[in-house]
């Protein structure tokens, strides 16, 4: 099953900690899943990577209990379509600003009835050879998450949390602090309270919030506070922080800034 074992910890209340993924290597994908990683986010939204890229981090993941999630470059049917069908296992949803939009985009994401998802012979069904079995599934197994990352998704939280269906979000606090006029803070001034406040409205409902951690501090403290899925940064600024901690400690100055 898709996500058994992320829905698992999820399901016990624990915390699942996962890797935002920029880079095209596989390399990255296979070690997570060796280090034990719950899951994995591959961004489309920002970056380089490209439906190939995408194909290599799931072959990479394949035969292991790693779920592998895609956000993609916007909310339209092509990408989130060509993400599933290449086999990803479900999709962190940016820029969501109303339940009009999560319903819209339940029309890419679900089979009939629920959405209009095409049937098509690619990964996702081992190339036909699994298609009944997968689109009897999928419906189910399939994580849609959306991001609760603006001003508007925050005043339609309420909204967006009761269509049917959502049993996970995402929080992105630099768009968040962003869409309030403090661009390029990580939490503007308000943002940490608005933060913990979706996470508890969120939490009423039963349903699991995730959120980014910028060093292993913060990554205990979101665990603490009750986050379900903490990130634990990206591949290549993880790479950044432990060069930049090595260098600091060898009397090198470390240079350059990134959220995570």
């Amino acid at each position: 099953m898709m996500n058994e074992a992320l829905r698992g910890k999820l399901d016990r209340n624990e915390t699942a900690f996962g890797l935002w993924v920029t880079s095209e290597s596989s390399a990255v994908t296979e070690v997570a899943a060796l280090l034990g990683i719950d899951w994995i986010c591959i961004d489309m939204e920002h970056g380089y990577l490209d439906y190939k890229a995408i194909s290599g981090h799931l072959a990479a993941a394949r035969g292991t209990n790693l779920s592998v999630f895609v956000r993609p470059p916007s909310q339209d049917l092509e990408p989130i379509k060509r993400a599933l069908d290449l086999g990803a296992h479900g999709v962190i949803l940016p820029l969501v600003d109303s339940a009009e939009e999560v319903r819209s985009v339940y029309d890419h994401f679900y089979y009939p009835p629920t959405g209009r998802r095409g049937i098509g012979g690619e990964a996702s069904v081992k190339w036909g050879l699994d298609l009944e079995n997968y689109v009897q599934s999928a419906n189910e197994e399939l994580m849609f998450i959306p991001m609760i990352e603006t001003q508007k998704s925050y005043v339609n939280l309420d909204h967006i949390l009761d269509v049917p269906g959502i049993r996970h979000i995402f929080l992105g606090p630099g768009d968040m602090s962003a869409s309030m006029g403090y661009v390029g803070e990580w939490e503007g001034p308000g943002v940490a309270e608005i933060n913990l406040d979706i996470l508890e409205r969120a939490s009423k409902r039963g349903v699991t919030s995730g959120i980014v951690a910028r060093s292993s501090e913060e990554a205990i403290m979101r665990r603490d506070q009750g986050f379900g899925m903490v990130s634990l940064g990206s591949d290549i600024g993880l790479m950044i922080r432990q060069i930049r901690q090595m260098s600091e400690a060898l009397g090198k100055t470390a240079v350059g800034h990134r959220w995570f």
